[in-house]
């Protein structure tokens, strides 16, 4: 977890360059130490207990902007960099809380992906990321269950996982049978009975009620730019991701596995969407 420079607590001003403070998170460095909270990985011990302060339940620093609270000063102190624009994304005016998190984000306006699988090739924005993917490759299971030992390559299947030992989901709909662990997923849900679309497009004002399906809308039928040439059969493709899950079809290839039984799967979509069946079959 990076700490922001105690001499740069003061100065408001735009910075002329990008510096990163701590490159604890963002280095190619390695980083043993697991957060099994969060899933990320840092190069000391010390560094993994400042972060796990974190996920403590005891928040008693409160920020006056946004009533956000955190577990310790140094925590809130970094966070009201946000409030005062410190660390300003100059592309599109996102504010972050160190420089770090803003020269990481930068990355996505410029397509930088600095990190690369020694493996597949693959590249990241992020090292921690990068490490993350490697499992796929090596098969390392670091997150285990507390309940029953059993081991997960990442805290999101862990926490997938986690749904097994208990049935407390007290988050209910109203209107159906439906209940939910987090009340923001059950917000999401009831947009299923409002018929709620809040989410407009401008360019034939079809509406949508979330808006990841209004971007995914714009970018399938308004951006017709197809750019990617497949190898094997010349289809053409608007962005690098959709040729390289394209690509698997003629390659064979399946690096996302189920951690619960054989099955192997092309697109990461589609083994959250076999893992949330299962789940979904076993309730």
């Amino acid at each position: 977890m990076e700490l922001v420079n105690e001499a740069d607590s003061t100065d408001n001003s735009q910075p002329s360059e990008i510096k990163t403070e701590d490159t604890t998170e963002h280095d190619d460095k390695p980083r043993p130490y697991l957060c099994t909270v969060c899933d990320k990985q840092f190069t000391s011990k010390d560094s993994l207990n400042e972060h796990k302060q974190i996920h403590s339940k005891e928040k008693l620093y409160t920020c006056g902007e946004c009533e956000k609270s955190f577990s310790s000063q140094w925590a809130l102190k970094r966070h009201r960099n946000i409030h005062t624009g410190k660390y300003k994304c100059r592309e599109c005016g996102k504010c972050f809380s160190q420089s770090s998190n803003l020269a990481v984000h930068r990355r996505i306006h410029f397509g930088e992906k600095p990190f690369e699988c020694s493996v597949c090739g693959k590249q990241f924005t992020q090292a921690g990321n990068r490490d993350v993917h490697r499992r796929i490759h090596s098969g390392e299971k670091p997150c285990k269950c507390r309940l029953c030992d059993k081991a997960f390559g990442t805290v999101v299947h862990l926490n997938l996982h986690m749904r097994v030992h208990t049935e407390y989901k007290p988050h209910k709909c109203h209107m159906c049978d439906m209940a939910f662990i987090k009340h923001k997923d059950l917000n999401i849900h009831m947009k299923v009975h409002s018929g709620g679309k809040t989410y407009k497009c401008l360019l034939c004002n079809k509406s949508f009620s979330y808006k990841s399906s209004l971007l995914t809308h714009k970018r399938q039928v308004h951006n017709n730019r197809k750019s990617c040439l497949c190898p094997y059969c010349g289809k053409m493709f608007k962005t690098d991701r959709y040729l390289k899950h394209h690509v698997r079809i003629h390659t064979g290839e399946k690096p996302f596995s189920c951690e619960h039984c054989s099955e192997r799967f092309t697109m990461l979509a589609q083994l959250k969407k076999h893992l949330l069946k299962s789940y979904n079959e076993g309730t």
